[in-house]
């Protein structure tokens, strides 16, 4: 699924996100969507989270469960 969208995007949904200190080296971390703070229905470069663990960053996959 596509991480620009924000109709993809709920919380609880296991996602890759790009921190802003990451951006340079596309360094993934992988967690669980707390809030969404884009508020924007598209945004090219992803659309902006929280994960539970506090940390934020633009969604660059969906993780599929399984």
């Amino acid at each position: 699924m596509d991480g620009q969208q924000r109709k993809n995007i709920r919380p609880g949904l296991r996602v890759s996100v790009v921190q802003k200190n990451d951006q340079r080296t596309g360094a993934l971390t992988e967690g669980i969507v707390d809030q969404i703070l884009t508020n924007s229905a598209f945004h090219p470069h992803g659309i902006k989270v929280r994960l539970t663990s506090g940390q934020v960053g633009r969604v660059k996959a969906i993780v599929p469960f399984g």
